[in-house]
């Protein structure tokens, strides 16, 4: 197991509980992403955590492939699915470096809150690539912790120090999208989602 893995297990359940900090903004996010959605498509979530996100958008989608690193934050997704009868997510501890996710393609990819941790951005944007449909969708929200108060790295070094905080990329907006489209995606669409959290569409050649 990980050192990721084991942080995300330790804190499932207290992240469970965490009340969402700026529900506008992560509805908002939500509407911009059921944009390119479509009842037919079958999706891939990149860190899934508890499964919320991808529950809410279920209904719009014929089914959802939710991964995550954590196996209790897959095993509270199942909870979650089970109680709320949504039979068209799929639930599955695993990473894109894993040799046993599914290749799809998949018509949309999703990384909400994820890209900043997966350790190796270059390469999870090419597994990305490689899943998607020919113009097929990569949807992502991501916290640029680059573009916080300069005291704000110092603090999560300290917290990492103290298992308080995962690995993850000092990151700002230019950055990722750079690495985007370093990827061969077209991005269509960047907003902040609140400032400094930068939601991108990107779509693969067609």
């Amino acid at each position: 197991m990980t050192k990721a893995a084991r942080f995300w297990d330790r804190h499932a359940d207290v992240y469970l509980k965490k009340p969402i900090k700026d529900q506008a903004s992560y509805d908002q996010g939500l509407d911009r992403t059921r944009k390119y959605l479509s009842e037919g498509d079958h999706v891939l979530e990149i860190g899934c955590g508890t499964g919320t996100t991808a529950l809410l958008l279920a209904p719009s989608v014929r089914q959802i492939t939710a991964t995550d690193i954590s196996s209790r934050m897959v095993e509270i997704g199942i909870e979650k699915a089970s109680a709320e009868g949504a039979d068209n997510v799929h639930f599955e501890r695993t990473t894109l470096f894993d040799a046993d996710l599914d290749r799809g393609p998949f018509d949309v990819i999703t990384a909400f809150n994820s890209l900043h941790v997966i350790g190796d951005i270059p390469g999870g944007l090419i597994e990305i690539r490689e899943r998607l449909k020919p113009g097929g969708f990569f949807i992502s929200k991501t916290p640029c912790v680059g573009e916080m108060n300069r005291l704000v790295p110092i603090g999560i070094s300290v917290m990492k120090l103290l298992g308080l905080a995962p690995p993850l990329d000092y990151l700002k907006a230019t950055e990722i999208e750079d690495h985007i489209t370093s990827a061969d995606f077209a991005i269509l669409e960047t907003a902040f989602c609140p400032h400094p959290v930068r939601f991108i569409v990107a779509q693969k050649a067609p």
